[in-house]
């Protein structure tokens, strides 16, 4: 009987398409070495706006989302958070890169602590329905960057599994900062309980070597209006045959940008073919973005999201798709992988 059930359960999540959102939480951690964290105050501060909002309209629509959260964020202050520093941290060739240069060497204010620490944002979001809080490593872990090594990494992660669970929370999902996906590091996330994480697109634009290349960023903005990468959808039976599972990228949700409005119409179109390819094919799309990339402009950026979810909408309506965050999506491929490993007759 049980048996039975599951192939049901198989056949059913074959007939619909699947709509995942993951977000990356990461604040001021994401600016270490790389721009002048006051010159993006704006966005920043506003995030404090923007993730309320961005979680009222997903209840609103019924969306589930991943939150990659750095570990750094569930901490108070910086005093607090050195505390509970792993004892082997990377030791990145470019020092500016590192946070632990940061952490240690600023004279820290008020301000800084709200772009560097939201325990109550965290909490937020952990007590919103259909909500996952997962990792964004935790201390947003450049995998790719010049001296970083394996067991760095793996004593990075288990940190923010630890303070994850310090707060009641199992992290089950990944997302590589930067993009700077590392296949070198997958045995460690399995070591260590992760069972999925989201890949780069397979395009190559978005491979994570040379992912900052002036090319590859122009191809990825024009990719954002135009289809040149394809539709960029995935089949649950290809995803499921290697674990942890790899749930690549479909699309950044590029933020409202007043120099680029005019194009705005032909974002949305790319988007909302993209959701309809993967609904009429039962396929997996997959969604991401920063909640800072809403800090600023955020009612034209909650304008332009509610048009996306609409059109999600009318194709759950119409086609039965749905939305899964990242660890049920797990839980769907896991059964499509035991479906195929064990065929039942």
């Amino acid at each position: 009987m049980k048996n039975n059930a599951n192939r049901i359960q198989s056949e059913l999540t074959q007939q619909r398409g699947i709509f995942t959102i993951s977000l990356d939480f990461e604040l001021g951690w994401g600016f270490v070495g790389k721009r002048n964290i006051k010159q993006y105050a704006e966005n920043l501060l506003g995030v404090y706006s923007a993730i309320p909002a961005i979680l009222e309209i997903f209840n609103e629509y019924n969306i589930h989302a991943t939150w990659a959260t750095v570990g750094f964020l569930f901490f108070d202050t910086f005093e607090n958070l050195l505390k509970s520093t792993p004892s082997r941290i990377p030791k990145y060739i470019d020092s500016e890169s590192s946070p632990y240069k940061y952490i240690a060497s600023t004279l820290h204010t008020d301000e800084d602590e709200l772009f560097h620490f939201a325990p109550s944002l965290i909490k937020m979001i952990s007590s919103s329905v259909n909500q996952e809080i997962g990792s964004h490593t935790f201390s947003h872990y450049q995998c790719l960057e010049k001296g970083y090594d394996l067991a760095s990494f793996k004593a990075d992660l288990a940190a923010a599994i630890s303070i994850a669970k310090k707060n009641k929370l199992k992290i089950n999902s990944l997302v590589f900062p930067g993009n700077q996906y590392n296949p070198e590091y997958l045995s460690a996330c399995k070591e260590l309980g992760i069972v999925a994480f989201r890949g780069n697109q397979p395009f190559w634009s978005y491979d994570a070597v040379g992912y900052d290349s002036l090319i590859s960023r122009a191809f990825r903005l024009a990719d954002t209006y135009i289809n040149i990468s394809g539709q960029n959808t995935y089949s649950q039976t290809v995803l499921s045959q290697k674990f942890p599972f790899n749930i690549p990228a479909s699309r950044f949700l590029r933020p409202y940008s007043k120099g680029f409005k005019y194009l705005d119409p032909y974002k949305l179109r790319r988007i909302k073919s993209e959701l309809t390819h993967t609904a009429k094919s039962r396929q997996i799309y997959h969604l991401w973005w920063h909640p800072h990339n809403f800090g600023s402009n955020l009612d034209e950026n909650m304008h332009f999201l509610k048009k996306v979810l609409n059109h999600y909408s009318m194709l759950n309506k119409t086609y039965g798709m749905e939305s899964l965050n990242m660890s049920e999506l797990s839980d769907r491929l896991f059964i499509e992988r035991s479906r195929n490993v064990y065929p039942r007759h």
